[in-house]
């Protein structure tokens, strides 16, 4: 393969981590719900050393741990976030709902 062979198979690897990642974003907004309706807390520490030990077990390489670990940890706050925005947003529309 030559280089313009490896671009594009960097592209479409590039489309399904895109798609992954958002599929997974969408499973944070759902637990985003199902914590606020609980009353958890969007933070859990304990889970986030159970994903990152998860993963690193997984890793066969050439990525190492901490490269792992660090790709990880910002897709856990990403997920975070987005919780968090989530679950702001619809407990503003809630107030909004109730004040009317």
């Amino acid at each position: 393969m030559d280089i313009e062979d490896w671009r594009k198979e960097i592209d479409m690897i590039d489309e399904q981590l895109i798609e992954l990642l958002n599929r997974r974003a969408r499973c944070a907004i759902e637990l985003g719900h199902i914590k606020r309706r609980a009353g958890l807390a969007i933070y859990s520490p304990a889970r986030e050393v159970e994903v990152i030990a998860h993963v690193l077990e997984l890793n066969s390489g050439p990525l190492d741990r901490e490269a792992v670990r660090r790709l990880f940890e910002r897709i856990i706050d990403e997920s975070r976030r987005i919780e968090r925005v989530t679950v702001e947003k619809e407990s503003e529309q809630t107030q909004s709902d109730d004040s009317k």
